[in-house]
């Protein structure tokens, strides 16, 4: 059955997978996902991914999941979407609550844009991944110096990740699941602490690291899921998937 009216709608964007005719060598790029077109393939199997993150994208391939993005505030959008507003915690507020609360304010705010905008039904996958040192929520610096001080934190002791994981099925019913792990730091010199978050790596991480990258040399153990570290729990996210009616 074709896609019915395939559009190209804003924010909408198709794994190259997806698309059924290679690009002109003029059109071509490095990325691995392009501007939907018309196409029969979107009949096959997919999910909606409300995320921004290329770890998570890396990891639903890694898995075989065919995924479309699904971004706030594109071109032509009419509303306008705060996504600091969603991730700001409330006083007091329990991190694994926290976690669960905010994935299922971003999974609502995906579910209103599909619908805002004429999409294909699929089920949307959406995910929120948060540090957490004892009752303290640590999410993404602000900039070089609260990476500084978040890491001297987390430095010789053993924190918390928790990644939150909801699935909505069109029409249907809400999936939901929890990761929590557990990542020891080695003891960090100021002069390691300075350089890694001189580096940049720190920004736009939860925690202020990124254990698939250059602070995993500074991970003395973990306990848990690794890919949940990371901010996509496959184990989990996999179940759920086959819960919305995805095969696998």
């Amino acid at each position: 059955m074709p896609c019915t009216g395939a559009r190209s709608g804003p924010g909408i964007r198709y794994p190259a997978a997806v698309k059924p005719n290679p690009p002109s060598p003029s059109s071509a790029t490095s990325t691995s996902t392009s501007t939907i077109s018309a196409t029969q393939d979107c009949a096959l199997p997919f999910v909606y991914l409300a995320s921004q993150s290329p770890r998570r994208r890396q990891l639903l391939d890694q898995i075989g999941v065919r995924h479309v993005l699904l971004l706030p505030n594109a071109d032509g959008d009419a509303v306008v979407e705060d996504a600091e507003a969603i991730e700001a915690p409330r006083p007091g507020e329990a991190p694994a609550r926290y976690v669960q609360r905010v994935t299922g304010l971003k999974l609502d705010a995906a579910v209103a844009r599909h619908a805002r905008r004429g999409l294909e039904p699929a089920p949307i996958l959406c995910s929120d991944t948060t540090v957490a040192l004892g009752h303290d929520i640590l999410g993404k610096p602000d900039d070089e110096a609260h990476a500084r001080q978040m890491l001297a934190r987390l430095s010789g002791s053993t924190h918390r990740v928790l990644t939150a994981v909801a699935v909505q099925v069109p029409g249907g019913a809400r999936h939901a699941a929890l990761s929590v792990s557990r990542v020891r730091f080695a003891p960090m010199t100021s002069e390691q602490i300075a350089a890694y978050a001189a580096s940049g790596d720190p920004l736009g991480k939860a925690g202020a690291y990124g254990i698939q990258g250059p602070a995993a040399r500074y991970v003395e153990r973990i306990a848990g899921s690794y890919t949940g570290i990371m901010g996509l729990p496959l184990f989990e996210t996999a179940q759920l998937l086959r819960q919305a009616g995805l095969p696998g």
